[in-house]
């Protein structure tokens, strides 16, 4: 029902904002989680793109997504918006490195940077019971914990939603978006 009310909404762009940038950003944010959802794989042969250095490319075209987010805080021409973007950056850039290296056990034991290969090295049992995932190892859940709470601070999810800060700005970098572009923003992250 939220979704039907989204599409329905009226898109309002402000007066002050500049148009083609406010236009754009959300269009970008959609288009790397797009991209970024092609290279993991969803069973045996089943994965959109299927690259060698598909944990690389999902890195990158994720990364993308924080000058998505500054281009929104600039398009929308509001000093809450802006300001909203910069904590978001911030926050965003910031916990890129942990998550990037919450990949490299995993891709060290494998020697590959491709996500089938990763899984098909997944196969299998450990001790008869217990699925032979890296999450159950002890380098594996400790990597798992830090990608999680990285995550978690990436998408701007509770407690780690400072660039909102709804008693100051409302909704960060989104406060001047309404209709189908917040909703684009909102499903993005």
């Amino acid at each position: 029902a939220d979704g039907i009310k989204m599409l329905i909404k009226e898109d309002v762009v402000p007066a002050r904002a500049d148009k083609v940038v406010h236009f754009l950003a959300p269009i970008l944010v959609a288009a790397a989680a797009i991209l970024a959802l092609g290279v993991i794989p969803y069973g045996r042969n089943m994965t959109p793109f299927a690259i060698d250095g598909g944990i690389l490319f999902f890195f990158a075209v994720g990364s993308t997504t924080e000058l998505a987010v500054f281009m929104a805080g600039w398009g929308s021409n509001n000093k809450f918006s802006m300001l909203g973007a910069m904590r978001a950056i911030a926050q965003m850039v910031s916990y890129e490195l942990p998550l990037i290296l919450t990949t490299l056990p995993v891709v060290m034991v494998t020697g590959a940077l491709s996500p089938d290969a990763i899984v098909a090295a997944q196969g299998g049992y450990s001790f008869g019971i217990l699925p032979h995932w890296f999450v159950t190892t002890p380098w594996g859940a400790a990597s798992f914990i830090l990608f999680f709470v990285s995550g978690l601070v990436e998408s701007n999810r509770t407690p780690f939603d400072v660039p909102e800060g709804e008693s100051e700005i409302v909704a960060g970098h989104m406060t001047e978006y309404s209709g189908f572009k917040y909703a684009t923003f909102f499903l993005a992250e």
